[in-house]
């Protein structure tokens, strides 16, 4: 985007004020970042020190943020108890990842997943950052025609249950709490499928990563074919 940029120049004596180093400050007025990642990136070391008071824009979220002395809190268009849009985009092929959605920003987010349609009946596989392996957790799936089915994940080496997509369409919700703080990562899944022949073709569960890494991503893998659809991340406001 135009306004973006990556630091927060820092000038002393004797540096020259380009055009360029001005017109960042003369365009937008508040410094404007891709990401958070971005956003940590522009401050300390040769650039302006992060100080409370600072403000700054996220393109990636599209709300605006002030540094209170000890952290980023944000000023809009977040109201209490909302969920923020953090990232997202198109699912297709055999695999999709979505960089940079986890932040210290918040503590839980949803997944939304809509518009899964598969080359064939099939399962989309859930994994978080690079991890494959420790996914513990159980699911309850109940068919049209009343049949119940668990469904267990010990040591998996993904969300492996729950999400479902099929040539008619398919649609999840996944929320996922604690992923970006360096403590056990914990899940619920819930979802559905347009089978109408019987069989538990929808699920309910959750679960935890066994494990202390803080992530700031995801893929969502199939676990056959390919499949196209929607992603949205949202992260719960904290406030």
């Amino acid at each position: 985007m135009a306004n973006t940029q990556t630091t927060v120049p820092l000038f002393v004596a004797n540096t020259v004020l380009t055009a360029a180093s001005q017109n960042i400050s003369a365009g937008t007025g508040v410094p404007v970042f891709a990401t958070t990642v971005t956003r940590d990136a522009a401050f300390g070391g040769s650039n302006k020190a992060l100080a409370e008071g600072q403000l700054c824009y996220l393109e990636s979220t599209n709300v605006v943020q002030y540094y209170d002395g000890a952290a980023w809190a944000t000023v809009g268009p977040a109201t209490a108890g909302a969920l923020v849009r953090v990232g997202g985009g198109s699912l297709s092929g055999a695999a999709t990842t979505f960089s940079s959605v986890f932040s210290a920003t918040y503590d839980a987010y949803q997944i939304n997943l809509s518009n899964l349609v598969g080359s064939t009946t099939l399962s989309l596989l859930l994994t978080l950052g690079s991890t494959i392996t420790s996914y513990y957790g159980g699911f309850v799936g109940v068919g049209n025609d009343g049949t119940v089915s668990g469904y267990g994940l010990s040591n998996g080496t993904s969300i492996n249950r729950g999400i479902y997509a099929t040539t008619n369409g398919g649609g999840a919700i996944v929320n996922v709490i604690n992923p970006f703080l360096t403590s056990r990562t914990f899940f619920n899944v819930s979802s559905r499928n347009t089978n109408t022949a019987g069989g538990a073709d929808g699920a309910n569960g959750n679960g935890f990563v066994d494990n202390a890494t803080s992530y700031t991503a995801f893929t969502i893998t199939t676990s056959s074919g390919t499949c196209t659809g929607t992603c949205n991340i949202y992260g719960f406001s904290l406030s």
